[in-house]
């Protein structure tokens, strides 16, 4: 029996090959249950742009594991080769730590990722409920991914790993709110409406953020970006009328010049404008003219001013990876505990039951032969019970003990031998 994560990541495998793999919807259900159909007696698929992982428990052999393998090899349409390189298998203890340190965000792309917790809770979760059919998450995996979250819920709580903004849209929406504070209502222009745009918009709009405008050199691309997020689109040619009245104002376009020049902001303010502007500008090369930053009333700052936040972010995360880790050696220690102990309870139960038919057995002979009143049957009857419970609490507690230090196999296996559980048929 085993607990096993078998996937490939960004650390191991490129985004095209990920991309292959990358399982959602239809096809992720389809694949829980193909593999649990194949040998995993629990799976769990955990997918997202950067990782695809199968956790499966089997019962008694590597089943769950290689056919999970067999299942992302054949997926991504891998050699022998490529799968040896890209596909990793975690098994037990190291599998439950690595699922504990990526729910806590420190296998992320970006360290402390905050999304990580709510992917992993959704892909328990689709394997616990599959709306009529057979939950592919039992006991064993359920437990596994609850302690996980807890543990990364600790993580954040008691650590800074989650602390700071750790890319550049999230810090451009930090640098936001030192200047104006919360960004409820706050007006905003995104220029550009490709990917940096869309992140940036999203951080936004997480803030409160209203009145957006995305204005993009073609207006298809803005309204399609609108359209999914919500907002007005608009072309370049709005920009001046833009300036006059947004209160952020973040660029990102892939443009070789200057989308926005100094005179376009001096513009907006001789015609009228009186709050200040945050420029955020977040492309390279830069859309803002630097000149622009000189202005009264004027905040500018680029992706250089940004990535300096992001390095300090993370170099802060970094120097709490050992206290996570710490959250995540308990965690691993509280699981494996319970889990070994699971292990034992069939020959415990093994145990006990072939002592109670002993002890039936002999106890029936010993009645009919000894004509015992009712009286002292019964008292016979608590007495041999009460012994037999003195003489089987030593081993019952020994079993319990070796599951707990990681002992359960080689003391299980002479438990059976000295008491002859298998040669009497012993249910385990």
């Amino acid at each position: 029996m085993g607990v096993h994560v078998v996937g490939l990541s960004h650390h191991t495998t490129p985004l095209p090959i990920r991309e292959r793999v990358t399982l959602d919807g239809p096809e992720l259900h389809e694949a829980l249950h193909a593999l649990h159909g194949a040998g995993a007696a629990e799976v769990v698929i955990f997918s997202t742009c950067n990782r695809t992982e199968i956790y499966a428990r089997d019962d008694a052999d590597d089943a769950a594991a290689g056919a999970a393998h067999a299942f992302l090899r054949a997926r991504g349409g891998l050699s022998e080769e490529d799968a040896g390189r890209f596909v990793y298998t975690r098994s037990d203890d190291a599998a439950a730590r690595h699922l504990f340190r990526v729910v806590s965000g420190i296998d992320s792309l970006v360290l402390g990722e905050p999304q990580i917790q709510g992917q992993v809770r959704s892909a328990y979760e689709s394997a616990a409920s599959q709306n009529g059919r057979e939950r592919t998450a039992g006991p064993i995996l359920s437990r596994l991914f609850e302690t996980a979250l807890s543990v990364g819920g600790r993580v954040r709580a008691e650590t800074r790993l989650g602390a700071g903004a750790a890319s550049v849209p999230s810090a451009a929406v930090a640098l936001a709110r030192k200047i104006f504070g919360s960004l409820q209502g706050r007006s905003t222009v995104i220029v550009g409406a490709g990917e940096m745009g869309e992140l940036t918009l999203q951080c936004l709009l997480d803030e409160g953020v209203s009145g957006v405008v995305v204005a993009n050199r073609t207006a298809q691309r803005a309204e399609n970006l609108v359209a999914r997020l919500g907002g007005e689109a608009a072309t370049f040619e709005r920009l001046p009328e833009l300036l006059r009245t947004a209160s952020i104002v973040a660029c990102a376009t892939a443009a070789p010049h200057h989308v926005i020049s100094a005179d376009m902001v001096a513009r907006a303010f001789r015609e009228g404008r009186k709050e200040p502007m945050l420029l955020l500008d977040i492309a390279l090369p830069r859309d803002v003219e630097p000149g622009a930053g000189s202005i009264d009333g004027v905040f500018l700052y680029d992706v250089d001013d940004l990535q300096q936040v992001v390095d300090s972010t993370l170099a802060q995360r970094r120097g709490e990876i050992d206290r996570a880790d710490a959250i995540i050696g308990h965690g691993v220690s509280e699981f494996m505990t319970w889990y070994r102990g699971r292990s034992v309870v069939p020959v415990i139960q093994a145990l006990r039951g072939h002592a109670e038919q002993l002890r039936q057995a002999e106890l029936e002979r010993a009645l009919r032969s000894a004509h015992l009143d009712p009286q002292t049957a019964a008292a016979v009857d608590v007495l041999t019970k009460q012994l037999l419970n003195k003489i089987l609490h030593a081993p019952t507690t020994r079993l319990r003990e070796a599951a707990k230090d990681g002992r359960e196999g080689e003391v299980a296996e002479a438990a059976r031998y000295l008491f002859g559980l298998d040669e009497m048929g012993g249910q385990d």
